[in-house]
């Protein structure tokens, strides 16, 4: 059940992950940078909670 949850909010983060990317190269917006970007400490937390779930779903894809 812990895993199913890992799962999903990996899934949901990696998803938020590239539609930000998306924004950013076609339009120049970072919705990330908009709704934390007053507090750059969650910004940070935000990118970096990003790319650990891509790292989990690369893992999880290679694992099989």
């Amino acid at each position: 059940m812990a895993a199913d949850m890992v799962e999903q909010v990996s899934r949901w983060l990696v998803i938020i992950g590239a539609l930000n990317w998306g924004l950013v190269g076609a339009v120049n917006f970072n919705l990330v940078n908009l709704i934390f970007g007053a507090v750059p400490v969650l910004e940070k937390i935000v990118y970096i909670l990003v790319g650990l779930a891509a790292l989990y779903e690369i893992y999880a894809v290679v694992k099989g």
